[in-house]
Protein backbone atom coordinates (compact mmCIF):
# COMPACT_ATOMS: atom_id res chain seq x y z
CA UNK A 1 0.00 0.00 0.00
CA UNK A 2 1.60 3.10 -1.32
CA UNK A 3 -0.03 5.81 0.84
CA UNK A 4 -0.43 3.94 3.87
CA UNK A 5 0.36 5.81 7.49
CA UNK A 6 3.71 3.33 8.21
CA UNK A 7 5.05 4.15 4.73
CA UNK A 8 4.36 8.30 5.52
CA UNK A 9 5.62 7.48 9.02
CA UNK A 10 8.71 6.01 7.88
CA UNK A 11 9.53 8.91 4.88
CA UNK A 12 8.92 11.73 7.63
CA UNK A 13 11.34 10.10 10.26
CA UNK A 14 13.76 9.77 7.48
CA UNK A 15 13.02 13.14 6.30
CA UNK A 16 14.26 14.16 9.94
CA UNK A 17 16.94 12.19 9.68
CA UNK A 18 15.70 10.37 12.88
CA UNK A 19 16.31 6.47 13.84
CA UNK A 20 12.98 4.63 15.05
CA UNK A 21 15.21 4.78 18.38
CA UNK A 22 15.14 8.52 18.67
CA UNK A 23 11.57 8.62 17.18
CA UNK A 24 10.57 6.62 20.02
CA UNK A 25 12.73 8.53 22.53
CA UNK A 26 10.51 11.78 21.75
CA UNK A 27 7.61 9.77 21.87
CA UNK A 28 8.25 8.38 25.10
CA UNK A 29 8.15 4.96 23.77
CA UNK A 30 9.73 2.19 23.16
CA UNK A 31 11.70 2.15 19.46
CA UNK A 32 9.77 -1.42 18.45
CA UNK A 33 6.91 0.32 18.67
CA UNK A 34 7.55 2.42 15.73
CA UNK A 35 8.81 -0.42 13.66
CA UNK A 36 5.50 -2.21 14.33
CA UNK A 37 3.68 1.35 13.16
CA UNK A 38 5.96 1.50 10.02
CA UNK A 39 5.22 -2.11 9.05
CA UNK A 40 1.65 -0.87 9.72
CA UNK A 41 1.36 -4.25 12.13
CA UNK A 42 -0.22 -1.81 14.69
CA UNK A 43 -2.24 1.34 14.72
CA UNK A 44 -1.53 4.52 16.89
CA UNK A 45 -4.01 6.20 18.68
CA UNK A 46 -5.05 9.73 17.14
CA UNK A 47 -3.07 11.45 20.09
CA UNK A 48 0.00 9.11 19.27
CA UNK A 49 -0.41 10.46 15.55
CA UNK A 50 -0.87 14.31 16.72
CA UNK A 51 2.18 14.04 18.51
CA UNK A 52 3.88 11.77 16.01
CA UNK A 53 2.90 14.72 13.49
CA UNK A 54 4.29 17.72 15.73
CA UNK A 55 7.78 16.01 16.28
CA UNK A 56 8.14 15.16 12.63
CA UNK A 57 6.93 18.66 11.46
CA UNK A 58 4.28 17.51 9.46
CA UNK A 59 0.47 17.32 9.52
CA UNK A 60 -2.20 14.56 10.88
CA UNK A 61 -3.83 14.75 7.71
CA UNK A 62 -0.61 14.01 5.80
CA UNK A 63 0.08 10.95 8.34
CA UNK A 64 -3.78 9.84 7.44
CA UNK A 65 -2.97 9.61 3.51
CA UNK A 66 -5.79 13.07 3.57
CA UNK A 67 -3.12 14.91 1.55
CA UNK A 68 -0.03 14.43 -0.66
CA UNK A 69 1.50 17.50 0.93
CA UNK A 70 3.50 17.19 4.10
CA UNK A 71 3.20 21.07 4.90
CA UNK A 72 -0.19 21.50 4.09
CA UNK A 73 -1.89 23.56 5.96
CA UNK A 74 1.02 24.59 8.71
CA UNK A 75 1.34 28.03 7.01
CA UNK A 76 -0.37 29.88 10.16
CA UNK A 77 -1.72 32.87 8.54
CA UNK A 78 -3.58 30.43 5.52
CA UNK A 79 -5.15 28.65 8.38
CA UNK A 80 -6.60 32.16 9.65
CA UNK A 81 -8.12 32.65 6.77
CA UNK A 82 -9.53 29.23 5.84
CA UNK A 83 -11.15 29.37 9.66
CA UNK A 84 -12.63 33.18 8.72
CA UNK A 85 -13.56 31.56 5.40
CA UNK A 86 -15.19 28.45 7.13
CA UNK A 87 -17.08 31.29 10.29
CA UNK A 88 -19.20 32.95 7.24
CA UNK A 89 -22.68 31.73 5.66
CA UNK A 90 -22.68 29.71 2.89
CA UNK A 91 -23.67 32.77 0.74
CA UNK A 92 -20.52 34.53 1.44
CA UNK A 93 -17.99 31.52 1.99
CA UNK A 94 -19.35 30.77 -1.75
CA UNK A 95 -18.86 34.55 -3.05
CA UNK A 96 -15.18 33.94 -1.41
CA UNK A 97 -13.97 31.09 -2.95
CA UNK A 98 -15.79 31.90 -6.83
CA UNK A 99 -12.96 35.18 -6.49
CA UNK A 100 -10.43 32.65 -4.87
CA UNK A 101 -10.86 30.06 -8.43
CA UNK A 102 -10.79 33.00 -10.37
CA UNK A 103 -7.56 34.02 -9.07
CA UNK A 104 -6.22 30.72 -9.19
CA UNK A 105 -7.21 30.20 -12.83
CA UNK A 106 -6.13 33.60 -13.78
CA UNK A 107 -2.42 32.36 -12.82
CA UNK A 108 -2.36 29.03 -14.02
CA UNK A 109 -3.30 30.44 -17.27
CA UNK A 110 -0.68 33.37 -17.09
CA UNK A 111 1.86 30.56 -16.44
CA UNK A 112 0.73 28.22 -19.22
CA UNK A 113 0.75 31.50 -21.32
CA UNK A 114 4.37 32.65 -20.37
CA UNK A 115 5.65 28.82 -21.39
Amino acid sequence: MNNSFGKKLKECREAKSFSQSELARQLNTNHSIIGKYERNEVKPTIDVVKKLANILDTTVGYLLGETKDRDLLKDPAMLKRLNEIKQMNEEDKSHILHVIDGFINSVKFKNIATL
